[in-house]
């Protein structure tokens, strides 16, 4: 069980340390980009993969580049997320986004949808509804307003998609670490794309202090993998235990560093939201 907490912890931390971005004057973009630098050298490392099971990466290509645009693209929605919804709605949006890969699953797979995973998947439609709704302010800001309910939901169907993705992948027999390492590669390809293309266009000038951010980020989101990988391993034959430890885990603690560490604000139908996710998501474990 050590592994899922560690691996709890760094998911959450990575949503912790975009929240601070702004206070801490890092650049989030430069930072997602650094964030990849981190992730391939370390993938690299921890895995080696050979170069026959990279030119085996080569058979399922399409899922793989659709994973390295998706993940930094899908990266800056959740820090937008971060920024505009807190932390607690975009942990629990972006869990909830396993909804739309059991659906696939059972659409795309063939997989048998169960009672208890019919009800999660209801349950878990109803806490994200609960979740990103919002009352709308006299006076206040329709930008931001449509920002907090917005980014979450780009969350949601981001990594939705992005579990989908590495269904196709795993499903294909590709190694692990051959396919970590060429979509974590494609994956900066692109935000080293996107971050050339913004200098280019803004004054925007490189800074230490993301480089440093984005180093951390990428051993974080990597340490969220391998620990996750690990507890996988340690149990071999519950996976539910970890799917379902890992989820409620970062709801947990994603509850915890929004309310206690940033003061997030939640209403009574986003705490029955709240409340309904980790139902969800029991359910789905069970199921």
């Amino acid at each position: 069980m050590i592994y899922l907490l560690f691996a709890a912890l760094c998911s959450v931390l990575v949503s912790v340390l975009l929240k601070l971005a702004r206070r801490l004057e890092v650049d989030v973009g430069q930072a997602i980009a650094w964030n990849y630098v981190a992730a391939v050298a370390l993938s690299a490392w921890a895995f080696a993969p050979t170069a026959s099971s990279l030119r085996a990466a080569a058979a399922v290509w399409p899922a793989l580049l659709g994973l390295g645009v998706l993940l930094p693209t899908i990266f800056l929605a959740l820090a937008g997320s971060v920024r505009h919804a807190g932390i607690v709605r975009s942990e629990v949006a972006q869990r909830l986004s396993l909804m739309l890969s059991l659906l696939a699953a059972f659409v795309l797979f063939g997989e048998p949808l169960s009672a208890a995973k019919a009800w999660g998947v209801a349950a878990g439609l109803a806490a994200l509804a609960g979740l990103v709704w919002r009352p709308a302010r006299g006076g206040a800001d329709t930008a931001a307003d449509a920002a907090r309910w917005l980014f979450p939901l780009l969350v949601f169907l981001g990594f939705g998609v992005i579990d989908v993705l590495f269904k196709r992948v795993a499903q294909a027999g590709v190694p692990l670490g051959a396919a970590l390492l060429a979509m974590f590669a494609l994956a900066l390809l692109v935000s080293l794309l996107l971050q050339g293309w913004r200098l280019a266009r803004t004054n925007v000038r490189l800074g230490r202090r993301s480089v440093a951010a984005g180093l951390l980020l990428g051993l974080l989101n990597f340490g969220n993998i391998l620990f996750y990988l690990r507890a996988h391993q340690a149990l071999p034959g519950r996976p539910a235990l970890v799917f379902a430890g890992m989820n409620l885990g970062v709801v947990a603690f994603g509850a915890l560093a929004g309310l206690v560490l940033f003061r997030e604000r939640l209403s009574r139908l986003n705490l029955a939201g709240l409340a309904l996710a980790v139902a969800a998501i029991a359910l789905l474990a069970r199921g």
